[in-house]
């Protein structure tokens, strides 16, 4: 799914991703001594010292932005999270080839940059993240824009009544009811574990909505657009809940994450 999970047998998995036509250059293989160690360090890490893991997490993101295998991408990084997507390439963007588009039935259509979403002011939550599938990552911090304030400044018209996430991986949508949106915990994130979100976790820029399953927080978010209605995004049309609420949905008991 377009979220980073801990390693689990249930679902479609893309470990690692190809560069697309419209990411950047490969990166120079890492050597095979270099690929062994990454694979000795990942085995020591099940057993290491808590300060031992996070030495092995910060190598192994940094491996993994240079190994177009793909194999870095199977071990844990990150405080648990893993890399996956529902392509099979995933372009990569930066400061300055981002762009984030909001339109639909808004009275002020609008682009941003980077750099304009860095300078609005930034709103920092801690709090759980729980998968649909049943593992969560407890007190993980998320930092970013209030979805509400860009649709504010974009002049939703009365008429609306959701809004449609779409990706820069050319797959993966998600909605939520205008109501959703604009709660004052669902973001657009620029940072994600006190660091600016990485390729990996979603960046330059994801989706983050706190007290919802992870699916719902859409990596990679290039678009915004505000909707009549709710549209199911790319795991509703397989079968997950559309309000998505932890511990109240899918068929799950797990405690809520807010």
């Amino acid at each position: 799914m377009n979220s980073e999970r801990p390693e689990e047998p249930a679902g479609p998995t893309e470990p690692g991703e190809a560069e697309g036509p419209e990411g950047r250059e490969r990166g120079t293989p890492i050597g095979r001594r270099v690929l062994l160690g990454t694979l000795g360090l990942g085995a020591l890490g099940v057993v290491a010292a808590p300060t031992l893991q996070r030495g092995m997490e910060s190598f192994l993101a940094g491996a993994s932005e240079n190994d177009p295998t793909g194999l870095t991408d199977l071990l844990p990084n990150g405080g648990g999270f893993r890399y996956y997507s529902v392509t099979s390439s995933t372009p990569r963007k930066n400061a300055e080839t981002y762009r984030l588009k909001i339109d639909g039935l808004v009275d002020r259509p609008a682009t941003y940059t980077l750099a304009d979403l860095r300078a609005m002011p930034q709103t920092r939550m801690v709090k759980d993240v729980q998968c649909v599938t049943g593992w969560r990552v407890p007190g993980t911090p998320f930092e970013g824009v209030r979805l509400s304030r860009l649709l504010d400044a974009a002049g939703v018209r009365s008429s609306a009544g959701a809004v449609r996430f779409t990706c820069f991986d050319g797959a993966y949508t998600e909605s939520l009811t205008l109501d959703q949106a604009r709660r004052a915990d669902v973001l657009v994130a620029l940072r994600m574990q006190d660091k600016n979100l990485g390729h990996s976790h979603g960046g330059p820029v994801r989706l983050y909505v706190a007290p919802m399953y992870f699916y719902k927080s859409a990596k990679w978010l290039s678009g915004i657009t505000v909707t009549e209605d709710v549209q199911p995004g790319y795991w509703e049309n397989r079968g997950y809940d559309i309000d998505a609420w932890v511990g109240n949905s899918n068929g799950r008991d797990d405690e809520p994450t807010s």
